[in-house]
């Protein structure tokens, strides 16, 4: 295996590390977020004096395969006059940055994707791409109603990812590093050592603008 591995090209053997490495970051993100949606579920459940999803496997533990196997073979319905191929890609436009934007954060010292000196930059960018999915599902669909509510979403979006950049500004400042290797290596210590707790209300206006720029309760309004 290791004489194969070294007959191949060098760009090559780049090119595999690089989607390997892809692999190993997005699986467990999909995962993460599958099961944290079951989690959801459950809890909204039992708060609600009701199970919750309890068929598919052990306790429901497979729910969210099966959700996945139902969304896969799920019709997709086009509207007559929509542009079909933009209203089928807005919804990779507003989903691929958001994977993309896990290249920059490093998982411990040196396992990261892309160690760049702009990764606070990068992800800020790349969080800020998935408002032009939204636009354009809006206006591909050809439907009046659609584009106005895309609009809606799209503002809604815009204003608390103004609100998140200058609490970011913050980190940049205590850390004096674009760098996110450099932001993480400049809390070690320990939790006393978190920017969060100089930065309390920098902090709280990022978490309020995250849950908000995310649809999630209580400002699913848009």
């Amino acid at each position: 295996m290791v004489s194969l591995w070294n007959m191949l090209p060098e760009g090559l053997q780049t090119v595999i590390w690089i989607l390997v490495k892809i692999v190993i970051i997005v699986l467990p993100l999909i995962l993460a977020v599958a099961y944290l949606t079951y989690a959801e579920r459950k809890i909204i459940g039992y708060m609600q004096i009701r199970i919750g999803p309890n068929r598919v496997g052990w306790r429901g533990w497979l729910q969210p395969i099966a959700d996945t196997v139902k969304a896969m073979f799920k019709e997709v319905v086009v509207p007559t006059h929509a542009n079909r191929y933009l209203f089928l890609t807005a919804p990779i436009l507003s989903f691929a940055p958001a994977l993309a934007a896990w290249a920059v954060v490093p998982f411990d010292e040196g396992l990261v994707l892309a160690d760049i000196n702009a990764g606070l930059l990068y992800i800020l960018a790349m969080t800020s791409l998935g408002v032009y999915g939204v636009l354009i599902a809006g206006w591909a669909s050809n439907s009046k109603y659609a584009l106005l509510g895309s609009m809606r979403v799209a503002a809604q979006i815009v204003a608390y990812e103004i609100a998140m950049g200058f609490a970011l500004v913050g980190v940049l400042m205590a850390a004096g590093s674009l760098n996110l290797s450099e932001i993480v290596q400049a809390q070690a210590g320990g939790i006393g050592q978190w920017f969060a707790w100089p930065l309390i209300g920098l902090f709280a206006v990022y978490f309020i603008s995250g849950v908000a720029e995310t649809n999630r309760a209580p400002f699913d309004v848009a």
